[in-house]
């Protein structure tokens, strides 16, 4: 039989499935979970506690999987919809980070950078369209420390951080949106060790931190599809507006939507990465990050955090 791989983080929600989905175990197939079941609950817990990120269905089976994959997201959109907040929450973060996954595995595809970029522009509406929605994705811990996860985070703190400054071109958003989910694309496949403090971090450990932005850019600086406000996010995120970043650049040099997302990261860096909780990292930002970043992105983001 022939398999074909999906992504763990496409399987969301209490939406029976109408498909059989198997692990691979030393090479062999194994039955996870039956067509008739959900992964709600337990179920994908198990799965994110061993950080699988993909699952196998019969290649016959393809369509059944993405129709499954539409009727959640249609329903997770619907604002009229009858499910809970957490439920329809729960399905968009599987799917932004799925289709964050995607691009990092495949930039050189314009179909599958079109469709992030589209979701991009739904998931701003998401957000600002229920009030906790926020709230409820920044409740969903990143237990396995994934990029992509990390992404997202750091796209909702940004969409946030936009609103409360006043930001509401539509354009605008959804390149916001969409740079903050691929802002580490310098990230994906590196050896490097996120899980540890800046400040902690080896000198060999700290180059090659300081390389990612650059590294990102260059993979993709060349690819049309790409907008050049997310190349310009993916190559400044890091940078600071005292010019302390990796290339020393300052806010007058940085694009505007980049301050944002140097925000936004700084805050999600100190909550994922470094295990600051939420209600310590707005204060450790305002201490730590004082000068890098606009006071009142560091207020508005304290303002944010409050709420979750």
């Amino acid at each position: 039989m022939d398999y074909v791989s999906i992504r763990v983080s496409t399987l969301r929600g209490d939406q029976k499935i109408d498909f059989n989905a198997y692990v691979k175990i030393n090479d062999k197939m194994i039955l996870y979970l039956r067509r008739g079941d959900s992964f709600e609950g337990e179920r994908l817990q198990r799965l994110k506690d061993k950080k699988l990120r993909k699952m196998y269905i019969l290649t016959e089976e393809e369509n059944t999987y993405r129709n499954y994959l539409q009727k959640n997201i249609e329903m997770a959109y619907d604002n009229s919809s009858n499910k809970d907040i957490q439920t329809r929450a729960e399905i968009i973060q599987g799917s932004q980070q799925s289709n964050t996954e995607e691009v990092f595995e495949n930039p050189d595809n314009v179909e599958s950078y079109n469709y992030c970029k589209d979701a991009a522009g739904k998931y701003v509406n998401f957000i600002l369209s229920n009030a906790q929605a926020t709230q409820t994705i920044m409740n969903m811990e990143n237990t396995d420390k994934n990029i992509a996860h990390h992404g997202v985070t750091v796209s909702t703190l940004s969409i946030a951080l936009a609103q409360k400054l006043g930001i509401t071109d539509s354009r605008k958003t959804q390149l916001l949106t969409l740079g903050a989910l691929l802002h580490d694309y310098g990230h994906h496949g590196s050896p490097l060790n996120l899980n540890q403090p800046l400040d902690k971090m080896s000198p060999e450990d700290k180059k090659m931190w300081n390389q990612h932005p650059h590294d990102g850019a260059q993979k993709v600086h060349d690819k049309k599809h790409f907008d050049q406000t997310v190349i310009n996010i993916i190559a400044q995120h890091e940078e600071t507006i005292n010019g302390a970043g990796p290339k020393g650049m300052r806010e007058k040099e940085m694009d505007p939507l980049s301050v944002i997302v140097s925000s936004a990261n700084a805050m999600d860096r100190l909550i994922t990465f470094e295990g600051v909780p939420k209600t310590e990292a707005a204060k450790k930002l305002m201490i730590d990050h004082v000068g890098k970043h606009p006071l009142q992105h560091l207020q508005m983001l304290n303002d944010i955090l409050r709420g979750v």
